[in-house]
């Protein structure tokens, strides 16, 4: 036995695994007496693992990604025919899917016109705060090179990217961070910083923003970086009146605004993308997991023909480019896994399946609210949800993160894979999270709700 993929006996793919994978996000001493979990197979909303245990993924591969469903035999067939016509080719030339997903993908976007190819979330981010830079040195004498990120929000794993993160404990312990990143206050009305409720509330937490911007010097901040609906910070949903407000400071101070849509991107809300549920005009918006649903690696960049426009205005300059390159922004796998990606999301309905699975899973999770006091708050857009767990109601005391994760584990143990806010935010990691495939059905939703009802008895019984 060699521990081929489809043999029936793996436990040398497990002891492999057990020996030489290092996994992400977890801590490998269980390992050294329990197996590593190995994902065998995915069909639809279902995966299996080393076991043959069945699950109901409700958080898309583990991290949002999987937006289209397992096992779509085409996004399959339309990557293997390209690989064989031509695999790669340096981002510095085109290729025929390049060019086809960019016309289709800026299609979607209103006033965005230009796209950058690149591989990871983090990486698209990273061009982003490169074209500030570039763009501060060459219009501004430098000066206008700040960047300003959110608290909760979270932007990569580089160390770019963690300088703009607002999760304090994902950032611990990989400082020192690149200077020029400034953090602006939260969205989150659950967790008030000022004694306002609805569109009040929103239009306050967005002039704290300009409060930090005059503070450092208008003259000074190129670029503010916010995610339309926070992830991993929670599931923060911003108030009525906010993202009016951040458009005006934007334009009132000449600054860039970049939408990070890594995780809300490609249908995940509802809409194509989330800042598009709330009038938003961005100069940037990055994008990577639902791009190509997983299928293949892919990121973009996308940006307006005005940024654009600000690396070719001088040609004699010989500076006066973006000299950046991404090596596997030229694999053709991602763009032509993308492009099959859109299709099925338009051809089956599953912008509008979003929107009424996320409106059935938010009732669900509210009807919880009202049998486990342990849910102090429930909110989301589309397929984007979660339900943050308090000790008590009245103080909104966190949940002991212990119990959060007891409840992941319990929906685990019923074959039910949610998600959990996990090493991001000192005393605050006490959010479930849900965001199962855009092809999520009734049935699937309720799977995933009464397994979490089960959960929350038995942690909480006592």
């Amino acid at each position: 036995m060699d521990g081929a993929l489809y043999d029936n006996d793996i436990s040398h793919v497990v002891e492999a695994d057990r020996a030489h994978v290092w996994h992400h996000l977890i801590q490998h001493k269980p390992f050294e007496t329990n197996d590593p979990r190995i994902i065998v197979e995915g069909k639809g909303i279902k995966v299996w693992d080393q076991n043959g245990k069945e699950h109901v993924d409700g958080v898309s591969g583990g991290v949002w990604t999987v937006n289209v469903g397992y096992g779509r035999e085409s996004i399959a067939n339309a990557v293997r025919d390209q690989l064989i016509k031509l695999n790669y080719f340096a981002g510095s030339a085109g290729s025929i899917p390049g060019a086809l997903f960019s016309e289709k993908l800026i299609s979607k976007m209103p006033g965005m016109s230009r796209v950058y190819y690149c591989n990871s979330g983090s990486e698209a981010n990273e061009k982003a705060f490169k074209m500030v830079r570039q763009i501060a040195h060459k219009r501004y004498g430098g000066k206008k090179h700040k960047i300003l990120y959110r608290d909760r929000d979270y932007h990569g794993t580089t160390i770019a990217t963690l300088s703009a993160g607002g999760q304090d404990e994902r950032n611990a312990q990989y400082g020192p961070f690149t200077p020029g990143f400034v953090r602006v206050p939260h969205c989150l009305e659950y967790r008030a910083q000022w004694d306002l409720t609805g569109e009040a509330y929103g239009k306050r937490a967005a002039d704290a923003i300009e409060e930090v911007i005059l503070a450092e010097g208008p003259e000074t901040v190129g670029a503010l970086c916010l995610e339309p609906v926070t992830a991993g910070g929670g599931v923060i949903t911003p108030p009525e009146g906010y993202w009016e407000r951040v458009q005006e400071i934007c334009t009132k101070y000449d600054i860039l605004l970049h939408i990070d849509e890594v995780v809300c991107g490609i249908g995940r809300t509802g809409a194509w993308f989330g800042y598009q549920n709330y009038g938003i005009k961005p100069d940037m918006v990055t994008m990577a997991k639902g791009v190509a649903s997983g299928y293949a690696a892919i990121a973009c960049m996308v940006t307006t023909e005005a940024v654009f426009d600000m690396f070719k205005d001088d040609a004699s300059d010989k500076m006066n480019y973006f000299r950046d390159i991404s090596t596997f922004g030229g694999c053709t796998a991602g763009p032509a896994a993308a492009i099959e990606n859109m299709r099925i999301i338009e051809d089956e309905g599953l912008l509008e399946n979003t929107l009424a699975m996320g409106a059935h899973i938010i009732e669900n999770l509210n009807a919880l609210a009202e049998k486990h006091p342990v849910i102090g708050d429930v909110r989301g857009r589309g397929l984007f949800c979660g339900a943050e767990l308090v000790a008590d109601r009245a103080t909104k005391e966190p949940a002991d993160e212990k119990k959060v994760q007891a409840v992941v584990a319990d929906c685990m143990a019923q074959g039910v894979i949610i998600g959990a806010t996990n090493r991001s935010l000192p005393g605050f990691n006490n959010s479930l999270c849900f965001s199962p495939a855009l092809i999520a059905t009734k049935d699937d939703i309720n799977h995933i709700t009464e397994a979490v009802d089960q959960a929350l008895g038995r942690v909480f019984a006592s």
